[in-house]
């Protein structure tokens, strides 16, 4: 399978494409310095790499690398400094998940690409009831007003949701929403449900590398992704998923 991966170079990008190569799935990779890499990654002999920054494609070059992969996966997220919070793009995520999605469409694939994007727990799924608390409602307002990468990620999300939908022809989704990102060197069990289970102002955890190893099960196993194909599941690690 060939598998196109954005944000690659970020903590968790770097999870999934570790991931995949060691199921041995041929990968391709859009980022700005390689460099930046661990070796084992750059040197990978079934690593493609792209240097460019992905909203500076064309659309046709971003037809090109698109072609022929049969999953597509985002990491991308926002720098946690001044500038990659309140800098432009404002909407990284959102350009990106549609522009990939239109080139998608424009190569008139065969048969359903599968794009995997990685969100975030704080962005609820409107296709469901998911009960809110007030006092969230008010921090999310808050987010959406003073944190632009929030309503990046909600947008994103929105665009596959409404736009894509759940019946288009030549693209299949997932939303996968990571409740607190932790750092852990191996994967452990994790707890995956249709909806958060805990506020987001007492939020579960979940390692990096398992939410790059279930994003690598979404696209290399077809159980799984029927089972969460045009939803948004919220993913912990085993014993975090429910306040103690």
């Amino acid at each position: 399978m060939a598998i196109l991966v954005v944000g690659a170079s970020g903590a968790t990008g770097i999870r999934l494409v570790e991931e995949l190569l060691l199921r041995e799935q041929h990968v391709k990779i859009i980022v700005r310095s390689p460099e930046n890499l661990p070796e084992k990654i750059r040197n990978h002999e079934r690593l493609t790499t792209i240097r460019a920054s992905v909203l500076e494609l064309s659309d046709e070059e971003m037809k090109q690398h698109v072609a022929g992969c049969e999953a597509v996966a985002s990491c991308l997220g926002h720098n946690l400094s001044f500038k990659g919070v309140y800098g432009k793009p404002r909407r990284l995520v959102t350009d990106a998940t549609r522009r990939l999605c239109v080139a998608i469409k424009a190569n008139k694939p065969e048969a359903s690409t599968k794009f995997v994007l990685m969100n975030t727990v704080a962005n609820r799924n409107r296709d469901l009831n998911e009960p809110i608390p007030f006092i969230q409602k008010v921090i999310i307002a808050l987010l959406r007003l003073f944190l632009p990468p929030h309503p990046d990620n909600e947008k994103a999300a929105e665009y596959l949701r409404t736009v894509i939908g759940q019946k288009d022809a030549t693209i299949e989704w997932v939303a996968v929403r990571p409740s607190g990102l932790i750092d852990e060197e191996s994967t452990s069990e994790i707890e995956v449900y249709s909806s958060p289970t805990r506020s987001i102002l007492e939020d579960g955890q979940v390692s990096r590398i398992n939410v790059g190893h279930f994003m690598a099960d979404l696209i290399t196993k077809n159980d799984v992704w029927n089972k969460w194909k045009g939803q948004m599941p919220v993913i912990y690690n085993k014993g975090t998923a429910f306040k103690v």
